[in-house]
């Protein structure tokens, strides 16, 4: 196909594809003649990969070159190459000063309470998440730590979820592109959710009755505890997944409702 082809398939303009080109993004076509330049299948994926670390992830194109660099080596599997990506795309900054240990300990104990093994004490996820927990402390409010459990029990459900999307994907580049956008978008999605969420509850708990008098909070560790049962029943199984987007699921969808069944 001509260029002005692949920018209609892929909503890319021409000079900016012709810009990927020369930033190393996007390899260049087959050259059928001296002034044409024809392109195949190949371009289209990955400028949609492209496209989409630039646009949805808002990466800088410096970062997208060393992405693309570390997933098309070849001695990185997969789960290597998703985990390279989902870094790359996290918002949340690694502490430089190192974690107390009863903040690490707890952080620790959330995801191996989980099953979640592949990561050691030491990985900036870890480290984020007990950076959280600490600030959690320092603004008193300590006890949404102690919540962690039906956090991550949320979380896991995505990520499972998330995982199964990539699966009916079978192109390397698509796969990533999907979690890229997946993920970004996914972000947004639970953030918006959460908030409707929100609203809902509060209005039952804190909105004044029709004689003006302030409802109080009420009690629900009973209906709670009846619900988390229910979803951890109905909750699919863990299975082997990419462990990394699984901690993205705590770290980088922290905008999960601590009062998860209300979305079910």
């Amino acid at each position: 196909m001509r260029i002005g082809e692949l920018s209609a398939r892929t909503g890319v303009p021409v000079a900016t594809i012709k810009y990927y080109v020369r930033e190393g993004l996007v390899a260049g076509g087959e050259r059928t003649s001296h002034n044409q330049v024809s392109y195949g299948e190949e371009h289209v994926r990955r400028l949609r990969l492209v496209r989409s670390m630039v646009e949805t992830g808002s990466l800088p194109i410096a970062t997208v070159r060393e992405v693309l660099a570390e997933v098309e080596d070849p001695s990185r599997d997969l789960d290597s190459a998703l985990g390279v990506a989902s870094r790359a795309l996290s918002s949340h900054r690694v502490p430089e000063d190192a974690p107390e240990e009863a903040h690490l300990a707890t952080a620790l104990a959330i995801v191996r309470r989980r099953g979640w093994n592949r990561m050691s004490a030491d990985h900036g996820y870890i480290r984020a998440l007990a950076d959280v927990i600490g600030r959690l402390e320092l603004f008193g409010i300590g006890d949404l730590a102690e919540l962690e459990d039906r956090y991550a029990r949320a979380a896991e459900q995505v990520a499972e979820a998330d995982i199964r999307l990539l699966m009916l994907r079978e192109d390397r580049d698509e796969i990533l592109e999907t979690m890229i956008v997946g993920t970004v978008l996914g972000d947004a999605l639970f953030e918006i959710l959460r908030r409707i969420a929100q609203v809902e509850i509060s209005g039952r708990e804190f909105k004044r009755d029709a004689q003006g008098t302030e409802a109080k909070q009420r009690e629900h560790k009973e209906d709670l505890s009846t619900r988390d049962g229910y979803a951890a029943r109905s909750a699919p199984g863990t299975g082997t997944y990419h462990a990394q987007m699984a901690m993205s699921a705590i770290v980088g969808f922290s905008t999960v409702q601590a009062d998860w069944a209300v979305l079910r």
